[in-house]
This record gives C-alpha cells, structure tokens and sequence, in this order.
C-alpha cells in the first residue's frame, strides 16, 4: 500500500509544462541604433520645449488639460449609459415621474457634455493647428487668463462682452 501513495504523490507533483515563447536576440548593432533613435526623440522633445515661448507652453499645458477632462466625459458618458434604466414602469405614479425626472435631466446633462465634447475637440485642433488663441471675430490674442479660464473660447474678452450686449439687446432686456 505504501507503494501506491507514493506513486500518487508523483503523479500529482509533476509541474505542467507550459510553452515559452522568445523573443529573438536583438545585436549589438540594432541594439545601438535604438539607443540612438531614442536619446534622438528625447533631445528632440527637450530642444522643443525650451524654445517653445511662454505662451506656448501655456497653451500645451491647456491642451494636455483638455485632453484629460475628454477622457473623463468620455467615461462618465459610458457608465451614464450603463447605468440608466431603461424601464420606467412604476405602480406608484409619483415614483415614475421622479423617475422620469431625473433620467431627463441626466439626459439633458450628457446632452451638455456632448456639445462640450465637440468644443473639446476643435480646441485641440486649433491647437495643433497653431490657430489657438486667436479671436474667430477680430483676429488678436486672447489673453493667457481667459484661455485658462475657458479653453475652449473662440472670442476675445472684447468681442464676447459685445456678443453678450447685443443679446441682451435682442432679448428686450
């Protein structure tokens, strides 16, 4: 009886074999060239960022904001749509208007967002283009502080503040 244990316990301690996959050995040569290309990129990278002008690494910080709250609109839009109902069925009437309710307005705040995620996506072309920063209406700078304040802004402080006023104007008020 002895025997068979021992048996068993071999059977069951064999490690399995798995399959190990390598990757070819690079040379010395390729290895250099790639040490090359990168310390190339990174010196390229850092030569742009110190002649870059204030202003324009503003506008690259700006960007780089902008990119990160897309990502996150872009995540709270799809849990939005995995977590809205989609049956609003509810003995209680007044359950099912609250109900209602709020799914609207979650709808109408994605609605919103939608709209922001495609100011969102100019911007950044602007900004690639090298057309950032300049008034759609009157052609000069916006200032630093109003493109942190609003990034996503087309219009000068100027041309905005006579936007608004004719509005009012047209509105009655």
């Amino acid at each position: 009886m002895l025997k068979k244990t021992t048996a068993a316990k071999k059977k069951t301690a064999k490690p399995a074999k798995t399959l190990k996959l390598h990757k070819p050995e690079k040379s010395g040569k390729q290895k250099n060239i790639e040490t090359i290309t990168t310390k190339r990129k990174n010196s390229t990278a850092r030569k742009k960022e110190e002649d870059m002008t204030p202003r324009e690494k503003t506008l690259q910080e700006i960007k780089h904001k902008l990119l990160s709250q897309r990502d996150s609109l872009l995540k709270e839009a799809e849990e939005t749509l995995n977590i809205l109902p989609s049956d609003l069925n509810f003995p209680d009437m007044g359950d099912q208007a609250t109900a209602e309710t709020d799914r609207n307005f979650i709808l109408r705040l994605r609605d919103r967002e939608r709209m922001l995620l495609k100011k969102i996506d100019e911007t950044i072309e602007r900004i690639d283009n090298h057309a950032y920063g300049i008034c759609v209406e009157c052609g000069n700078e916006i200032g630093i502080k109003r493109l942190e304040a609003r990034p996503v802004t087309t219009l000068c402080i100027d041309c905005k503040t006579r936007q608004e006023e004719e509005e009012r104007i047209a509105e009655g008020g």
